[in-house]
């Protein structure tokens, strides 16, 4: 049996290594698909389950992970920014506020199938328009979701986190564990 990661995410890679030294990386090249209505915090788990399910077809008989990460505010998904000026609309949005990042997680092997959603709630500091347009210079908002990779130089935006640091970034690595420990038939992570 392999470990298949289905997502092409430099992130979701560096953190699957925190379990899995070796494993593949098979990015699911469908079209994400949501149904109109579906509640922020559902997003990221459809998804997840859509990549899982595309690369098990071609995988049948390994483990398949699959992950998709949301943000979140008063109701409205921030996707990934499509320029320069929807980058700093949604920097803005955030500013001073409390927001969600759901990570939605599949994991697939065999007829086995298990799936989960990770909360956790970011809030910003607020920020001058001096300091978005310095952040979006930096061209770190322009491949994540919501405009910001607290990781990285996103993190002098961020005043304060309720929840799992890692799942902002893109990956919920101890319920992961602990989720694949159950999958495995491990009594003990």
């Amino acid at each position: 049996m392999d470990v298949i990661l289905a997502s092409g995410s430099p992130r979701r890679r560096e953190l699957l290594a925190h379990i899995y030294k070796d494993f593949q990386v098979i990015p699911a090249d469908i079209e994400e698909v949501i149904p109109q209505g579906t509640a922020p915090c559902d997003v990221g788990e459809l998804l997840a389950k859509q990549k899982t399910l595309h690369v098990q077809k071609n995988r049948p008989n390994d483990l398949i992970i699959g992950a998709d990460t949301v943000v979140a505010v008063d109701g409205e998904i921030l996707g990934k920014p499509q320029n320069a000026d929807d980058a700093k609309r949604m920097l803005a949005l955030l500013s001073g506020r409390e927001h969600q990042v759901y990570t939605g997680v599949s994991l697939r092997f065999k007829q086995t199938a298990v799936s989960f959603t990770q909360c956790t709630k970011v809030w910003f500091y607020p920020l001058t328009a001096q300091e978005i347009d310095n952040y979006i210079e930096t061209e770190e908002p322009f491949d994540k979701a919501g405009a910001y990779g607290i990781q990285g130089e996103g993190s002098i935006l961020v005043e304060k986190i309720e929840g799992d640091f890692f799942n902002v970034m893109g990956l919920p690595v101890a319920r992961l564990k602990r989720e694949l420990a159950k999958i495995n038939g491990e009594s003990k992570v």
